[in-house]
């Protein structure tokens, strides 16, 4: 099976967004650059960064998040981001009202099963779990193997954290790629068993 990765900007205070699910400047690394890093040119960031985020997404083969990051991207109009292949949503609700059944997007109970399922989509390809909430979930579970950040020179004071509402510890190994981007630092951590 795939690697299970844990992954999002974050402030330099562990943040994701502000009290108000927004972003603020944690994407604006991603488009800052002069090396665009998909076919829409929409994204453009460093060389540097560009080697590293390429990379890292060509793996990809599932992102897992939760009901409220779904709602908050409407659901990306049924396209997955970043050409990952399937987004497997964790929510105690059922797929909105008129969703096309044929959208690959899967709507799972529970983040264990959530994980099983984007494991079984993703094969020997990486899975993807979006911090906050559910990634914090996923890792107290015990099921992240990685925790990949992109730490961004802003400090937000509050907000959405990044490991959502963790409150055990959990040890991760040294830093085993630190990579210096323009207005980022990319940043992966194996988690400690």
């Amino acid at each position: 099976m795939g690697t299970v990765v844990m992954y999002s900007s974050v402030s330099v205070d562990g943040f994701v967004a502000d009290e108000n699910d927004q972003p603020g400047p944690l994407f604006d690394w991603l488009t800052r650059g002069d090396v665009p890093l998909d076919e829409s040119g929409a994204l453009k960031v460093s060389q540097t960064s560009y080697a590293y985020i390429r990379s890292y997404w060509d793996q990809i083969g599932v992102t897992v998040v939760g009901r409220h990051v779904f709602d908050l991207a409407d659901g990306w109009e049924g396209k997955p981001p970043g050409g990952i292949d399937h987004v497997v949503v964790v929510t105690h609700r059922p797929e909105p009202e008129g969703w096309d059944s044929e959208a690959p997007f899967h709507f799972v109970d529970g983040v264990e099963a959530a994980v099983a399922k984007a494991q079984e989509l993703a094969g020997d390809r990486m899975v993807e779990v979006a911090a906050g909430d559910v990634g914090g979930q996923v890792l107290a579970a015990g099921l992240v193997d990685e925790v990949r950040m992109d730490v961004v020179p802003v400090v937000f004071g509050s907000g959405k954290r990044y490991f959502g509402s963790v409150n055990a510890q959990h040890l991760l190994e040294d830093p085993d790629m630190v990579i210096q981007g323009d207005r980022v630092l990319h940043v992966r951590y194996r988690v400690r068993r």
